[in-house]
């Protein structure tokens, strides 16, 4: 069946240009996914709005129309990321509003206004007035006009920010601030490492028992063979060792989010996109452009790397199913999901689309003719691989290798849906997918 591109298992727009996701929460029976949201344009172009996704189950979505528009003096330019925090019977959503002031100006150094703005909300939809808590004047004097993205958490009693910021000397640091009452708000500290950027943006802060956990997406990373492989990186610095390490290997990732939902797990979604990238989407001729990757959970291992793995949920999704065993050729349709146990070298390959190979300590995710659009190959480097977990939809896929220690996440455009599975060191399942629902009523 020819493809045209339409997910059944990712959130993505009917029309115009879907980026970040923000506001993440578990808020009166429902989880709230709000993204950054260009309507007029697949290309990004146009009004930067909040769009709105709700769903009881992580299975059957609503997408309710944009609920925050550019639309005071103080977020002209751009209703840009930022969280959701549930206090009570009321959502707090904090983002930043964006101003280019006219002039001979480069938007750095000056003529851009980065307001931290707070709207209310009784049930996800209908937003209060807005209130700016925070503009330039409130950040460091060595800060350029680039701080944004807020992330708020309540912590022993009072309430914590942190906004992403780049500094005038071109070193990217996270700023954080403390409240009591989320309204008045006070400078605390600056975070930074040396070499890690000239901006990071969309900090997200959390904590798995003792350990802290601070997600940025720092840009102007030089990229190298094995890391740093996209123009932007996304990552998580484990604080009390001060490393770094990268979300997602593949080649559209950035910008994730997490939230905890009401059973305890952190949930996670990213960006199934990136910024200012040399290869293309087909579906940007069809007036859409980009999706959200899957729901997934994050667990912490005992030396304290984060994996990731999708979201129980989706598991029901799971339909017919058969054996996979070394060797073996077979006809499926997207999407689908195999799972499987890993030999000391294997190989996956989805005929003229992709291939994907593990050997001697390396595996690489590589593309095929014209299916990538201008995508072209993503190393990683693990001393071994156990296991493999890789959802195909209709034009899209996420791996994950070893329990979620390594992920690639990329768009793939196959001219069919019906496509030959090849699989060379791996015993497993494949399951048939049935999509997610999503209505719309915006």
């Amino acid at each position: 069946m020819k493809n045209d591109f339409r997910q059944k298992l990712h959130l993505e727009p009917q029309k115009g240009w879907l980026n970040d996701p923000n506001g993440l929460c578990f808020f009166k029976g429902e989880y709230h996914v709000y993204f950054q949201y260009a309507p007029d344009r697949p290309d990004g172009g146009g009004r930067k709005c909040w769009g709105h996704f709700k769903s009881k189950d992580m299975l059957n979505w609503q997408f309710t129309g944009i609920v925050l528009f550019p639309d005071t003096p103080d977020d002209k330019d751009g209703v840009y990321s930022g969280c959701g925090l549930v206090k009570g019977d009321k959502l707090y959503l904090f983002y930043t509003g964006n101003v280019k002031q006219d002039g001979d100006h480069d938007y750095t150094t000056s003529g851009r206004g980065a307001n931290v703005i707070l709207v209310t909300t009784d049930d996800g939809q209908n937003m209060s007035e807005k209130k700016v808590l925070l503009r330039n004047s409130d950040y460091p004097d060595y800060c350029s006009c680039h701080v944004r993205d807020p992330k708020v958490w309540e912590e022993d009693g009072r309430y914590r920010m942190v906004l992403g910021a780049r500094t005038l000397d071109d070193k990217g640091c996270v700023l954080f601030y403390t409240s009591d009452d989320l309204e008045h708000w006070e400078f605390e500290e600056e975070l930074r490492t040396a070499d890690l950027g000239y901006m990071w943006e969309c900090p997200d802060f959390f904590r798995f028992g003792e350990n802290e956990y601070l997600s940025i997406s720092p840009q102007g990373i030089p990229n190298e063979k094995y890391r740093f492989q996209n123009v932007y990186s996304s990552g998580y610095l484990a604080m009390q060792k001060g490393t770094y390490t990268e979300w997602d290997i593949g080649f559209d990732f950035y910008a994730p989010q997490s939230f905890e939902a009401p059973d305890g797990r952190r949930l996670f979604y990213g960006w199934m996109g990136i910024g200012d990238i040399p290869y293309f989407n087909l579906t940007t001729g069809q007036g859409w452009q980009h999706c959200l990757t899957l729901p997934c959970e994050l667990f912490a291992r005992e030396d304290g790397v984060l994996l990731r793995q999708p979201a129980r949920e989706l598991e029901q999704l799971r339909r017919d199913s058969f054996d996979i065993t070394d060797g073996r050729f077979c006809d499926t349709e997207l999407p689908f999901e195999l799972v499987g146990a890993a030999d000391k070298a294997f190989s996956v390959v989805l005929a003229g689309v992709f291939s994907l190979v593990y050997y001697n300590g390396e595996a690489m995710l590589r593309f095929m003719g014209s299916a990538g659009c201008g995508r072209t190959a993503r190393f990683a480097k693990l001393a071994s691989c156990r296991d493999i977990r890789l959802i195909a939809d209709k034009s899209s896929c996420e791996v994950f290798l070893n329990g979620g220690e390594i992920v690639f996440s990329t768009r793939m455009y196959p001219a069919d849906t019906n496509v030959k599975l090849i699989t060379e060191g791996i015993t497993g399942r494949l399951y048939k997918l049935e999509g997610i629902e999503v209505k719309t009523d915006g």
